[in-house]
């Protein structure tokens, strides 16, 4: 029996626990594979209360929660003071919502479950108590670190054969030309070939590269940057082995027949990766974090907090983070 995934609980308050709940009642009619939960076991059995949902809960040890995934939803309980207040975070499910990221992680660190698949967080109720980072991923690659060393967290959003990864991402679009350097260029694309290999399978990733201004820049005369920092950046990557290719104009790049000559696209900012993957698949997209020495994937959406509680958001992107971490961490035959 393969070790189970790892799915944090996310905030209480959203829509993560709504999800999770509902897709282990659809277990066996989606083929989920076996997932254990970390957050709170008390908090959880009131949500599935008042959604309606029928399902028993048990309190495991990771390694014994692919045993009992077909009969009860396995947890690994979170100590916590965390209220089922749809729409309403607080501290005590904030707290609760940090130690369960922190659990997790450690646990795929050490091989108990395969891979980690995050429920959406709320970032405001975080720093209310204490939290000190600027995002989830960023959390996550902290977690990571070895020896002092945190590794670059590269997010990748994906839905089938079409993956986008923001060199930016949630920054004033007024920040994007200053952030865009040769030296994160090199990286992120480096990031992007070694786990297309490893994570994916790719023998020989392609990777498209769009440009930051109109037209990527039309030989200067629209914006400077993509001729002075983009080009100098995919000279150096082409020579240390990356196979990419650009900068390319951004409004025909997405153009399906264009970009599916490529493994992945690397975009500048955050909507011009976002926007391709959210008009295709908008409930079925995957965010990705590459660059991390664990598998992480969560569903592309937020906390929803306006429909938290009545049962009301699909589940799809959150289905196919699970199916994309289990096929990402499924032994090849």
């Amino acid at each position: 029996m393969i070790a189970p995934l790892a799915i944090s609980m996310g905030e209480p308050a959203g829509i993560g626990p709504d999800l999770l709940l509902s897709l282990y009642t659809q277990r066996s009619a989606l083929n989920l594979p076996a997932f254990v939960v970390y957050g709170h076991a008390g908090f959880l059995a009131k949500r599935a209360k008042r959604l309606g949902l029928e399902l028993d809960i048990a309190e495991v040890d990771p390694a014994n929660a692919a045993a009992r995934f077909s009969t009860a939803l396995p947890v690994v309980h979170i100590e916590g003071d965390v209220p089922d207040t749809p729409g309403q975070p607080s501290e005590g499910g904030a707290r609760v919502v940090i130690e369960a990221i922190t659990r997790a992680v450690a646990t795929v660190k050490h091989g108990q479950c395969r891979a980690l698949v995050t429920a959406p967080i709320h970032k405001g109720a975080l720093y209310r108590v204490g939290f000190d980072h600027p995002g989830h991923t960023e959390f996550l690659a902290d977690l990571c670190a070895v020896d002092g060393k945190v590794p670059l967290p590269v997010m990748m959003l994906a839905h089938e054969d079409l993956r986008t990864v923001p060199l930016t991402i949630h920054v004033p679009i007024a920040d994007v030309p200053e952030l865009i350097t040769k030296e994160l260029i090199v990286e992120t694309l480096g990031v992007m070939d070694r786990d297309l290999r490893s994570r994916y399978g790719v023998a020989a990733p392609r990777i498209a590269v769009a440009g930051l201004n109109p037209h990527a820049g039309e030989g200067g005369s629209i914006g400077r940057e993509d001729i002075e920092i983009i080009v100098p950046a995919m000279e150096a990557a082409v020579a240390a082995g990356i196979d990419a290719v650009g900068p390319m104009p951004a409004d025909t790049l997405f153009y399906p027949p264009h970009w599916r000559q490529y493994d992945a696209v690397l975009a500048m900012y955050h909507d011009q990766a976002l926007i391709p993957i959210k008009t295709v698949a908008f409930d079925a997209g995957v965010n990705v974090t590459l660059g991390l020495p664990i598998v992480r994937t969560s569903p592309d959406h937020g906390t929803a907090f306006n429909i938290a509680g009545t049962g009301k958001g699909s589940p799809e992107s959150f289905a196919a983070a699970i199916a994309m971490a289990h096929t990402m961490t499924t032994p090849k035959a």
